[in-house]
């Protein structure tokens, strides 16, 4: 399987173009749109986003990462091998955080370049077909060379801002719920949120926060938006309390 991953956006013409490369490159491998509306050139976003998004997949999903505000420019391509699990990108951080919350990790970095070359389009012309080749079993050794650890490196640690805003206004923080206790609140622009199982167990329209689908912690309200009411956006910074 291969996982795309990106701030294309659903609507525009790019990720059809990925797609198109990887049908003709590994027609047997299911494509999975995981998610194309990661936060515009947002790479520390990102980067906590795709850690929790990559769990549950099946060992050997491959996942082709592009969110990618330096292409073009002189920053690395690598593959990562984090377990069972492939990452293939732009070596900018984005899976930075994935590769330091594990242990057994290998990096090589893309010293390929093809013949028809975007120097906009990275993730068509030079991701997609690394990521359809080691999906398909055809790990393009030529193409690629070890590495010892990625140029960017973000913290393992969990990220206290928000890292996404769903269209109910939804706010996913880039805390591990794991690490956050129930009697804790968090203050987020002057107000104090406290914790509420879900959403009916607290009155419409206030506000709370909870453990998530992707055991993020999450700042919601009830029949309502959280980003509306408390001001929030990607980047929105908070403290513990």
């Amino acid at each position: 399987m291969i996982a795309l991953f990106s701030d294309f956006g659903s609507a525009d013409i790019y990720v059809g173009q990925i797609k198109m490369v990887l049908s003709k490159l590994a027609p047997e491998v299911v494509v999975n749109d995981l998610f194309h509306d990661a936060p515009n050139f947002d790479v520390v976003s990102s980067a906590h986003l795709l850690s929790a998004l990559s769990v549950n997949f099946p060992p050997g999903s491959v996942f082709l990462s592009v969110i990618d505000p330096g292409v073009g420019s002189s920053r690395g391509a690598v593959v990562i091998l984090v377990d069972s699990w492939w990452f293939v990108g732009p070596d900018n951080g984005l899976m930075s955080v994935v590769a330091a919350r594990h242990s057994n990790v290998k990096y090589w970095r893309i010293n390929w370049r093809p013949e028809h070359f975007s120097q906009s389009f990275h993730g068509r012309d030079l991701f997609a077909p690394i990521a359809a080749w080691i999906a398909k079993g055809e790990f393009p050794s030529d193409k690629l060379e070890s590495m010892t650890e990625l140029s960017v490196n973000f913290s393992e640690n969990d990220a206290f801002s928000i890292i996404y805003i769903d269209h109910y206004g939804n706010s996913f923080t880039g805390i591990r719920a794991v690490n956050l206790a129930f009697d804790r609140e968090i203050l987020i622009n002057g107000v104090a949120v406290r914790y509420a199982n879900t959403f009916s167990t607290v009155e419409v329209g206030h506000v709370f926060w909870y453990v998530n689908s992707l055991e993020l912690v999450e700042i919601a309200v009830n029949c309502g938006s959280a980003a509306s009411l408390l001001n929030l956006r990607v980047g929105t910074e908070l403290t513990i309390i």
